[in-house]
C-alpha cells in the first residue's frame, strides 16, 4: 500500500518554506489481490454491483484479520454502479485507471441508516490500515441530485422526509473515513459528489496525496476535503476544483491538531482553506505551504463561531487570486478572512492567536478582513513578505462586508479597504506592499489602505509597509 506519513512534530521555524517534521511508517505488505469480477461484478454501469463488491471487501478483510497483511480489491476496466459500500480494515480499493466506481442516485442506495451522517458511497468505520488508490475514479453522480440548475447556485434535492436530517443538506457524501487509523488515499480522482467529497472524521494518521477532486462549481456544500476532529493529517500534491470549501478543518467533538497541506492547486466558489465554521474545540499546529489559489471566492479563511480557540497556524509560499461571485455564497473575494464571533446568543466567543502569513502574493477584488469580537480577540498576527494587488474585474457589486454565518450577516460598507481590522491585539507587518487600481470606472473604491477603530485595535507594528495606486507605482 505504500507508506503513511505520520506527522509527529511541527516546527514553526521561519525560512523560505514552512514544513513539518514527518516520520514514515511502513504498513503491512500486500499479500493478496481479489478482483470484484471474480465475485460477480459486471462493470456494465447499468446493473448494481454492490453485493459483489462488498463480498470482495469482506473476503479481503478476513484475509487481513488472519494474516495481518494488506489485501487489495481490484476493479478491472469498467463502470461499477453501487449503493453504499463499507470499507474494512486491511483493505485497499484498487480502482484501476480505466475503472469507474459510480454511486447510485436513489435514496434506497443509502437508506435506511441511523442518521444522514451514514450516507456515503464508500465509508470506512473503525478501520485500520485502509485506503483507496488505483488511478481510476469514484463518481457520486452529483448532477442527478440537482432539482434546478443555476449559474449562480444550484438547487439540490432534499431527502429530509426520512427524518434523518433537515433542510437541503440531505444528500450522500462521496468517500468517508470515520474513527479510523492509518488511512491513505492516493492516485485517485474523486468527482461529482452530491454533498461533501472526502470526509475524514476522528481519524489518526491520514495521508491524502496525488488526488484530484472535481466537483460542480455551482453545487452548494460541494466541499473538497473536510477534516473533522482528526489529528496527524498530511495533504499534498492535490488538485481541488469544487463549488464549496476546498480544504476545511472542523471541530465538532474534539480538538484538531497537526495538519499539514502542501503543494496543492485550488479553485472554489467558497473558501480555498477554511477553519470552521464548526468550531466547538481547538485548532492547533496547522501548516499550509506552497499552495496556489485560483479565482476563488475567498482565499485563507477562519470562521470561529462556537467557542473553540485557534493557535499556531502558518500560511507560507501561497499565491492567491480571489474574485467576486454571487452574494448567495459566503465570501466577498477576501484573500485573507480571519473572524471570531458567536454563532448565536447561546454560543461562546473563541480566540485566534499566533498566526503567521509569510511569502504571500495576492491579486484580489477585495481586501484583507481581520475581525475579532469583544471576548474573542485576534492576537499576535504577523504578515511578512507579502505583495497585495487589489483591482476589480468582475461585474458583481462590491462594498459589502460578510460576517456570515451568524454575527451580523452582510453589512453595507462605504468603500473597500486594503486591510480592515477590528478587535485585534497584536498585529505586525514586515515588508508588505499594497497596491490598488484607481481607474476612473472604479469610482475611487480603493481610497483606504488601512481601516480600523483604535478603540478595538492595539499593539500594531508596521516595518516596511508601502501602499499606493498601481499608477503611482508605475
Amino acid at each position: 500500500m505504500g507508506t503513511i506519513l505520520l506527522i509527529l512534530l511541527f516546527s514553526l521555524v521561519q525560512s523560505l518554506s514552512y514544513t513539518s517534521s514527518t516520520t514514515q511508517i511502513q504498513l503491512p505488505g500486500v499479500s493478496l489481490t481479489l478482483s470484484v469480477s471474480d465475485f460477480g461484478a459486471t462493470g456494465d454501469g447499468i446493473h448494481y454491483d454492490s453485493f459483489a463488491i462488498q463480498s470482495a471487501i469482506d473476503a479481503c478483510n478476513r484475509h487481513y484479520l488472519s494474516s495481518s497483511s494488506i489485501c487489495r480489491v481490484n476493479f478491472p476496466s469498467g463502470t461499477y454502479l453501487t449503493a453504499k459500500l463499507n470499507l474494512r480494515s486491511g483493505v485497499v480499493l484498487d480502482v484501476t485507471e480505466n475503472a469507474l466506481l459510480l454511486g447510485g442516485p436513489r435514496i434506497e442506495d443509502y437508506y435506511p441508516a441511523e442518521t444522514s451522517s451514514d450516507w456515503y458511497v464508500v465509508v470506512a468505520n473503525n478501520a485500520t490500515d485502509v485506503g483507496i488508490t488505483g488511478g481510476g475514479a469514484i463518481d457520486g453522480q452529483g448532477s442527478k441530485f440537482v432539482v434546478r440548475f443555476s449559474e449562480k447556485k444550484n438547487v439540490m434535492v432534499s431527502w429530509n422526509e426520512t427524518g434523518a436530517c433537515l433542510g437541503d443538506e440531505c444528500r450522500p457524501r462521496l468517500v468517508g473515513f470515520v474513527d479510523s487509523t492509518n488511512v491513505e488515499i492516493w492516485n485517485i480522482t474523486l468527482r461529482e459528489p452530491a454533498y461533501w467529497c472526502l470526509h475524514i472524521v476522528r481519524c489518526e494518521n491520514t495521508s491524502v496525496h496525488d488526488v484530484s477532486i472535481l466537483g460542480d462549481f455551482n453545487t452548494p456544500n460541494n466541499d473538497g476535503i473536510d477534516i473533522e476532529d482528526s489529528n496527524n493529517t498530511l495533504i499534498t500534491r492535490c488538485h481541488i476544483d469544487t463549488g464549496d470549501d476546498a480544504i476545511c478543518p472542523k471541530t465538532y467533538t474534539g480538538p484538531l491538531y497537526n495538519l499539514t497541506a502542501t503543494d496543492c492547486w485550488i479553485r472554489t466558489k467558497s473558501s480555498a482553506i477554511k477553519l470552521g465554521s464548526a468550531s466547538w474545540f481547538d485548532f492547533k499546529g496547522l501548516i499550509f505551504d506552497n499552495i496556489t489559489i485560483y479565482e476563488s471566492h475567498r482565499g485563507l479563511g477562519m470562521q470561529i463561531r462556537d467557542g473553540g480557540n485557534v493557535s499556531d497556524i502558518t500560511f507560507s509560499n501561497i499565491n492567491i487570486s480571489t474574485r467576486y461571485y454571487d452574494p448567495s455564497w459566503w465570501g466577498r473575494a477576501e484573500p485573507i478572512y480571519i473572524t471570531t464571533c458567536p454563532r448565536d446568543s447561546s454560543s461562546k466567543e473563541g480566540s485566534i492567536s499566533n498566526l503567521l502569513f509569510v511569502n504571500i502574493t495576492i491579486n484580489s477584488e477585495n481586501g484583507v478582513f481581520l475581525s475579532g469580537s469583544p471576548n474573542g480577540l485576534l492576537s499576535d498576527i504577523k504578515f511578512k513578505n507579502m505583495d497585495l494587488t487589489l483591482r476589480r474585474w468582475s461585474n458583481y457589486s462590491a462594498g459589502l462586508v460578510d460576517y456570515r454565518p451568524g454575527c451580523r450577516g452582510l453589512v453595507n460598507h462605504r468603500a473597500t479597504a486594503g486591510i480592515i481590522m477590528e478587535h485585534v491585539k497584536g498585529f505586525s507587518v514586515e515588508n508588505v506592499d499594497l497596491k490598488w487600481s484607481d481607474d476612473d470606472d472604479l469610482n475611487g473604491a480603493w481610497n483606504v489602505p488601512l481601516e480600523f477603530r483604535p478603540s478595538t485595535v492595539n499593539n500594531v507594528s508596521f516595518v516596511g509597509f508601502n501602499s499606493g495606486s498601481l499608477h503611482e507605482v508605475v
